[in-house]
């Protein structure tokens, strides 16, 4: 298949997310799906044209694939009248990517809290550090709620 400047401007922007996605602790791979998947037409693609286009094998788009459904980015698909499986982004995949940003917040504000716990008889110097992590979390936890649910009113006012 001869490759189209769009398809290299395509192919160019994958690799951009991958990188960016890799540095952020995801695998390059997982990241170029992603990638490819912003910005493919159509915007469900096959184990076969996920592997074209991004010039990888079907073993390792299959494994990245599994990974981004168990991060809930990606949805395997099945299209009337056809054998193979389709994946694509999910809707509102980045609405659940803060949904799981927030546990996280509340986990980090937990391990501070326990650390500080653990300094209860040090000088407040030596919880200085900790009391910040905790009090940036905790606002976090406080905070990220309601900007989600702006976030949710505000796609769905504009769907």
């Amino acid at each position: 298949m001869a490759r189209t400047d769009s398809t290299f401007r395509k192919q160019h922007y994958a690799e951009e997310i991958g990188l960016y996605f890799e540095q952020l602790g995801l695998t390059r791979m997982a990241g170029r799906i992603i990638g490819w998947l912003l910005v493919c037409d159509p915007p469900e693609q096959t184990m076969h044209q996920l592997a074209e286009a991004l010039h990888a094998s079907k073993g390792s788009i299959s494994s990245m694939t599994r990974l981004l459904i168990q991060l809930g980015l990606v949805e395997r698909i099945s299209i009337p009248g056809e054998r193979r499986d389709y994946f694509r982004l999910r809707e509102n995949a980045w609405g659940h990517v803060m949904e799981a940003r927030l546990v996280e917040v509340r986990r980090l504000r937990e391990m501070a809290e326990r650390g500080l716990d653990v300094l209860a008889d040090e000088p407040p110097a030596a919880r200085r550090r900790l009391a910040e992590m905790r009090d940036l979390y905790a606002y976090f936890e406080r905070e990220l709620p309601a900007l989600i649910a702006r976030w949710n009113a505000h796609s769905t006012d504009d769907g």
